[in-house]
């Protein structure tokens, strides 16, 4: 460099793009912007004290729903049909008389809540792991059961009352549907599952490693948008969670709570998230070969620097590309030294294990 004192690129400091083999897509990482000082958006903490039963919480045993269905006084997990779903099983469809410009086509399907546990205190961390795999059982039930008939079921968790929407649609939504092809397109080139090689990947390097088993890998991906973005692998070949051996659903519910616990001390809060998985498609393409696709588990937290300062997709991510500030590496690093167990802290004093 002419004049100049050559600079060494570090990816703390230097901004830089990382490539996100699942959306063929880039993410622009900006470490250096967690040096200034917040004056952006702050939430209020979130609530403290959340009865075990509440009256006004619709996911309650024996509480009465807006349309005036009981649920009934259940102990484990629960299931009913969503009281107002986005999808229905018999709408009509829209013809094919359309203009290129403005096209649409039908969308049927069915919508389900699954209550995780019948406490309106209790998120998944809190649970028993025997708790945990009667969620798993259930995934995999739902996974079974709608993917019969389905070509794309969603399940998935949320922090407020341990539970999850089900979604079972007559197409393969947007996000999964572009990350089949390019799953597919890095078999072909490959011969190997992209995921299936990413974890190994990720146990060698170990950089970006939050928590693993013999079973399970959980990392903060390369590519993470999200700050505390993370990834459950399994760590042999799996299409489907309905795959799953026993052994490797206890190993599941012993990692998801070791890594959901990780969350809650981060910040020292019940850590709210979207969780999910992918697997691969269902109802007609059960017949085909999908090789290339690889169950995984996305979780999408979003918070940024504490309890109330959180992450929102918004101006350059939403015109332009995805963007960060802390490195996945330094994400996964806070993460992993996070104690695995609910600590006491001189100003709150942290839930037990139930």
């Amino acid at each position: 460099m002419s004049g100049e004192e050559e600079v060494n690129f570090d990816p703390k400091e230097h901004q830089h793009l990382r490539y996100n083999p699942l959306r063929d897509s880039w993410v622009l990482v900006s470490a250096h912007r967690m040096k200034r000082p917040w004056a952006g958006q702050v939430e209020k903490p979130p609530e403290e004290h959340i009865p075990r039963y509440d009256q006004r919480n619709p996911l309650c045993p024996r509480n009465t729903r807006a349309n005036g269905e009981v649920n009934p006084d259940y102990e484990s997990t629960y299931i009913f049909e969503n009281d107002f779903p986005a999808l229905q099983p018999n709408a009509p469809g829209p013809g094919s008389d359309q203009h290129p410009l403005f096209q649409c086509k039908a969308a049927r399907g069915v919508c389900k809540v699954m209550c995780f546990h019948p406490w309106s205190d209790v998120t998944l961390p809190l649970m028993k792991k025997e708790e945990v795999v009667k969620v798993i059982d259930k995934w995999a039930d739902i996974v079974e059961e709608l993917g019969a008939t389905y070509p794309w079921v969603q399940v998935g968790a949320a922090r407020t009352h341990a539970h999850t929407d089900v979604w079972a649609s007559n197409f393969v939504p947007n996000e999964p549907a572009l990350s089949d092809r390019c799953q597919r397109a890095y078999y072909e080139k490959h011969g190997e599952p992209l995921l299936l090689q990413y974890a190994k990947q990720e146990a060698g390097k170990q950089e970006r490693v939050v928590v693993e088993t013999s079973d399970w890998l959980a990392v903060v991906p390369y590519w993470a948008t999200w700050p505390y973005q993370t990834l459950l692998l399994p760590r042999r070949h799996i299409l489907r969670i309905n795959d799953l051996t026993t052994e490797e659903r206890e190993g599941l519910a012993d990692i998801m709570k070791r890594l959901l616990t990780k969350y809650d001390n981060l910040f020292e809060v019940s850590f709210p998230y979207s969780m999910g998985w992918h697997g691969a498609p269902t109802g007609p393409h059960l017949k085909e070969d999908n090789s290339h696709w690889q169950l995984h588990a996305h979780y999408y937290p979003p918070l940024l620097r504490s309890a109330t300062v959180k992450k929102f997709m918004v101006g350059y991510e939403m015109l332009a590309q995805e963007q960060r500030d802390l490195t996945p590496e330094q994400a996964a690093e806070k993460l992993r030294n996070l104690p695995e167990n609910w600590e006491k802290t001189e100003n709150k004093q942290r839930r037990p294990r139930l």
